[in-house]
């Protein structure tokens, strides 16, 4: 697993770690690698190297331009980078390439953060497994023949095979979460809106959020911030003792894989015995909003994406293929209908949970699969990524923010929820809460 960002960056203002140097070491344990052609689907080498250089001059002249300066970074590869072939996974996009980087990569690269090359993914981003038998399934870290977790897979593996340190994902519906649970990461779901969507491919306008796969909570504020454009000083922790969380009764935690429950368990009792007011209670929306999933992602899925599939179909990989078809027949009507009552539930939601620190949950309700098992059966495919997105949806539709943490059971994250555009209260949480964990 790669060393914290945050890390490096003070390495590499202190004098002590030269950015080209840490580039070419990356780069060589990229080439070195068996696993390397099934995480990045290009490498971005002659950008990377100038952004290196440049980094190199301005710790010479005392000019650095955030704790991230000098910094590698991988890039889902939904997100435009000029003149780098962009195709979100999908034959459908082939040989796409943008004529501008992204917002979000503008920024990064404003900040000094160094572009290493982009990664594999589900297709357009629709489904949590992150298995592509159309391009590249990364290899999980705890496992190659296991499922990466998806759609940000290549992200997710970029990072626990410790190529680089943050790699940059997005989270329609668990996408950030699922790959980042599965491979022992920390990983940060942003609230819709907070990092825009310039440049990035879609697949929900309406869910669609950028958000970083990393080792540290603070990796994931400072990345989050930049791309944000917001102040990227660290908040203080919060004590636990000062902290009330909320577990939820409801069907999050249901039929739990044996690791995900005892992970969540431990994790639970390891912050009541540090000091954390633990609260069980129901969450009164959580079945009704659950009805809605189908609607809302496969509608807003197929308005998206719908005329090129049905232009090429078998250019998809079938189950991926048959969740979208899955909102053809879906009526304006029945998607805002939806909606309404989704923004209605928010209300509900966010009103039952104002009064605690962070909603807790297991991340993920069950452990990764074989990929074998999945690609020989289709409906075992759709029925297993639907269980793989239950816990993680449900935040998406309540408009949160979110992090996952690893604890003590491998592929087991616990997901502490936070308030909308509470991302600087939810880190300032999260940071007790791995010290805690990671004891």
């Amino acid at each position: 697993m790669a060393k914290r960002a945050i890390d490096h960056g003070k390495n590499i203002a202190e004098g002590s770690l030269d950015p080209v140097e840490l580039l070419s070491s990356t780069y060589e344990a990229i080439e070195d690698s068996e696993v390397s052609n099934d995480i990045f689907t290009v490498l971005t080498r002659e950008r990377a190297e100038e952004e290196a250089k440049a980094s190199h001059k301005r710790y010479k002249n005392d000019s650095m331009k955030s704790p991230l300066d000098g910094v590698p970074v991988s890039w889902k590869d939904l997100f435009d980078t000029k003149n780098i072939v962009t195709e979100a996974g999908s034959m459908l996009l082939e040989g796409r390439i943008p004529k501008e980087d992204c917002l979000a990569l503008k920024r990064a690269t404003d900040a000094g953060m160094i572009c290493v090359g982009k990664t594999h993914m589900s297709e357009l981003a629709f489904s949590g497994l992150g298995i592509n038998p159309k391009a590249k399934t990364p290899p999980n870290i705890i496992g190659d023949d296991l499922a990466p977790g998806g759609s940000s897979s290549g992200a997710a593996a970029s990072v626990a095979h410790g190529f680089v340190s943050i790699g940059v994902g997005s989270d329609t519906g668990g996408s950030v979460r699922i790959p980042s649970a599965w491979n022992n990461l920390v990983g940060l779901k942003t609230t819709h809106g907070l990092i825009p969507n310039d440049g990035v491919v879609p697949l929900c306008p309406g869910f669609d959020t950028v958000g970083p796969l990393c080792t540290s909570v603070e990796d994931a504020w400072v990345s989050t911030a930049i791309f944000a454009g917001l102040e990227v000083t660290t908040p203080q922790a919060k004590p636990l003792s000062e902290c009330k969380f909320l577990v939820s009764k409801t069907i999050t935690r249901d039929n739990l894989g044996e690791d995900q429950e005892a992970g969540f368990n431990d994790a639970i009792s390891k912050l009541g015995s540090a000091g954390a007011s633990i609260e069980y209670n129901d969450v009164d929306v959580m079945d009704d909003i659950q009805a809605l999933g189908p609607v809302l992602f496969p509608y807003e899925a197929w308005q998206t994406w719908g005329q090129q599939i049905e232009a090429q179909p078998d250019l998809m990989f079938e189950p991926v293929r048959n969740r979208f078809m899955s909102g053809k027949d879906i009526t304006r009507e029945q998607y805002q209908n939806a909606w309404n009552a989704m923004i209605e539930m928010r209300e509900t939601y966010n009103a039952q949970i104002a009064d605690y620190d962070a909603v807790l949950t297991p991340t993920v309700a069950i452990g990764p699969p074989p990929v074998s098992q999945l690609l020989n059966d289709i409906e075992l495919f759709q029925k297993t990524n639907l269980i793989a997105l239950r816990n993680t949806r449900f935040f998406n539709m309540f408009g949160s923010c979110a992090l996952t943490l690893p604890t003590s059971k491998p592929a087991s994250g616990l997901m502490v929820v936070g308030k909308p555009f509470g991302e600087k209260e939810l880190v300032s949480v999260g940071l007790s809460i791995e010290d805690i964990l990671s004891a």
